[in-house]
C-alpha cells in the first residue's frame, strides 16, 4: 500500500509560481511512475505531468508546456511539480498519483494510476 500526501497549494496571482509536493510512504516508491493531475470545478480531471520511475521520461500536457516542470527525488519520496507563469485557468485542485504497474510508461489516462493522493488546491488570482 502506498499513501500520498500532496502539499504546497495555495492562493496565488496570475503570473506566480508556486511549487508542488507530493510525500510517498513505502519503500519500492522509486519504481513507480508518477503523474500529476488536476480537476478544476465543473471539468473532469486531466493530467497534468508524469515522470517516470528513472526520471529519464515526461510527458506534460499542452496547456503546461514551458509553465510547469516535474521532478523526483527518491531519496526523500518526494515529486515535486514547479508551476511558473500561473494562470487563472490553472485554477483546479492537484492531485499526485503514483503508476504502481508499468514504471516504464508515462501514461496521461487516469485508469493507470493505482494510488491517489487527497488533493491540494491551488488557485489562481487575476
Amino acid at each position: 500500500q502506498v499513501q500520498l500526501v500532496e502539499s504546497g497549494g495555495g492562493l496565488v496571482q496570475a503570473g506566480g509560481s508556486l511549487r508542488l509536493s507530493c510525500a510517498a510512504s513505502g519503500r519500492t516508491f522509486s519504481n513507480y511512475a508518477m503523474g500529476w493531475f488536476r480537476q478544476a470545478p465543473g471539468k473532469e480531471r486531466e493530467c497534468v505531468a508524469v515522470i517516470s520511475w528513472s526520471g529519464s521520461r515526461t510527458y506534460y500536457a499542452d496547456s503546461v508546456k514551458g509553465r510547469f516542470t516535474i521532478s523526483r527525488d527518491d531519496a526523500k519520496n518526494v515529486v515535486y511539480l514547479q508551476m511558473n507563469s500561473l494562470k487563472p485557468e490553472d485554477t483546479a485542485v492537484y492531485y499526485c498519483a503514483a503508476d504502481a504497474t508499468q514504471r516504464w510508461r508515462t501514461s496521461s489516462s487516469e485508469s493507470d494510476y493505482d494510488y491517489w493522493g487527497q488533493g491540494t488546491q491551488v488557485t489562481v488570482s487575476s
